[in-house]
């Protein structure tokens, strides 16, 4: 049971990583890349639980507070510097 929940988890990390790749503006693959940093830490715990390894869920938690951070300063980013039109998406 629990590795059918892993291979989901593997499967729509795998989608929202297409989608940071595809994305047609900058704030789709930050939304992507930030589920699939969110897939990640689900991940992480699922395969914590599956190997009876409560230190994973640590390491989960980690990842989701740098997952958090690393997104909010990436917008900030953005939005102090808004990518130009020449080199936009768009």
């Amino acid at each position: 049971m629990f590795a059918v929940t892993c291979l989901a988890i593997l499967v729509v990390m795998g989608i929202a990583l297409a989608r940071a790749f595809i994305g047609p503006t900058i704030y789709d693959r930050i939304l992507a890349v930030n589920m699939f940093g969110t897939k990640t830490v689900l991940f992480i715990a699922v395969y914590g639980f599956l190997t009876e390894r409560p230190e994973f869920l640590d390491i989960a938690l980690i990842y989701a507070l740098i997952n958090f951070v690393g997104v909010i300063v990436v917008l900030k980013f953005v939005e102090r510097y808004p990518p130009s039109s020449a080199h936009s998406d768009e």
